[in-house]
């Protein structure tokens, strides 16, 4: 019997650069929320470990050299199982997709073969966005990732769009004029869509500014989201090149969605909602 997973895309709502330490590793402090849609990760017993992968965005990924398989040997280095990927979410996008891939690959083989999740430590050197997406909720993420922190937010409508552009992370932190920013402050209570916007507001992403140099339709994305109607915030996610609008509710980022598709046909746009 398969046994599946949802590996749910990583919105950065707000990143803040806030150091680099010795090792090269950048401290961030960003408030992270999941969408509603995302790959999907399905295992089955099998003698050897295997992976397949399909969906719109598979023709790039690598069957052999990919973050599902050195989670499923994080978690047992022998043990087998058929995995599949379907890969619908755009690769090199800032929105977390290859670390939610390995969360969800660790969960659908800590239950397929009866094993505790790995330890953070473990977790943690598959990549600094692995502790996040494991735990799938609404989080603040701070240090190197390595603490992560629940916190509620409201339900809102949430519209993605990236132009097709793919981003190194690395080459946009490479980038960045000045990697030393201040972190976010306390966060408040969030009775709606409309009090969690207007903070964000005075939030940041602090690789915006440096992607934006490196890919400049992620300044035509915004401008595009910033346009549609009842649009409560507009920013970049993680590294770029995807960016996000929210919205009172579901619908109205759907009917955004719609008049956007239409404009730009080519670009990868999906209305869903914050989960």
């Amino acid at each position: 019997m398969a046994i599946e997973a949802l590996a749910r895309a990583k919105i950065n709502l707000a990143l803040h650069v806030t150091g680099r330490r010795s090792d090269g590793y950048h401290l961030l402090d960003s408030l992270v929320a999941f969408a509603a849609l995302g790959d999907r990760i399905s295992v089955v017993r099998a003698s050897g470990l295997s992976l397949t992968i399909s969906g719109p965005f598979a023709s790039d990924l690598s069957q052999t050299d990919n973050l599902v398989l050195k989670a499923a040997r994080a978690l047992h280095p022998t043990l087998g199982a058929r995995i599949t990927l379907e890969k619908n979410l755009p690769l090199a996008s800032g929105i977390g997709g290859g670390s939610a891939d390995a969360a969800a690959t660790l969960h659908a083989l800590s239950r397929l073969w009866s094993l505790p999740l790995p330890t953070p430590e473990t977790v943690l050197a598959l990549g600094a966005d692995v502790p996040v997406c494991l735990t799938g909720q609404p989080a603040r993420m701070q240090g190197i990732g390595d603490d992560v922190t629940r916190v509620h937010l409201p339900p809102a409508g949430l519209l993605l769009i990236n132009p097709g552009v793919a981003l190194s992370t690395a080459t946009v932190f490479q980038a960045m004029a000045a990697r030393s920013n201040p972190p976010l402050p306390d966060l408040p209570a969030f009775p709606n869509a409309q009090s969690l916007a207007t903070w964000l507001v005075a939030q940041r992403n602090d690789l915006q500014t440096p992607a934006l140099a490196l890919a400049p339709v992620i300044g035509e994305t915004l401008a595009a989201l910033a346009q549609t109607p009842d649009a409560l915030l507009t920013r970049m996610s993680g590294s770029g090149a995807t960016c996000f609008a929210l919205y009172p509710d579901a619908a109205a980022a759907q009917f955004a969605a719609a008049q956007l598709r239409a404009i730009h046909p080519n670009w990868w746009i999906t209305a869903t909602s914050l989960t």
